[in-house]
């Protein structure tokens, strides 16, 4: 373990979230605004997730990095949901 921190915000189901933890990061926080990907996300990859729209004003915990990544265009409803 490398003993670094991370926040994932737009953590949809967590695939970026995935990526950190095998590399040895531990996760202190995660958002979306999609209550499905976040259950999806916390069954998987835990507790420290919330529902939540981060528009609004929010306090996030210490972390050593904060990653966010682009919606997927298959599923997000911001893209255009094609596949390929």
């Amino acid at each position: 373990m490398t003993g670094f921190t991370f926040i994932d915000l737009f953590c949809g189901a967590g695939g970026c979230s995935l990526g950190f933890i095998e590399a040895g990061f531990e996760g202190v926080f995660a958002a979306d605004h999609d209550k499905n990907a976040v259950q999806t996300y916390q069954l998987n990859l835990g507790d420290h997730v919330r529902c939540i729209d981060i528009t609004d004003q929010i306090s996030l915990p210490y972390a050593d990095v904060i990653v966010g990544g682009p919606p997927c265009q298959g599923f997000s409803s911001a893209g255009l949901r094609r596949l390929h």
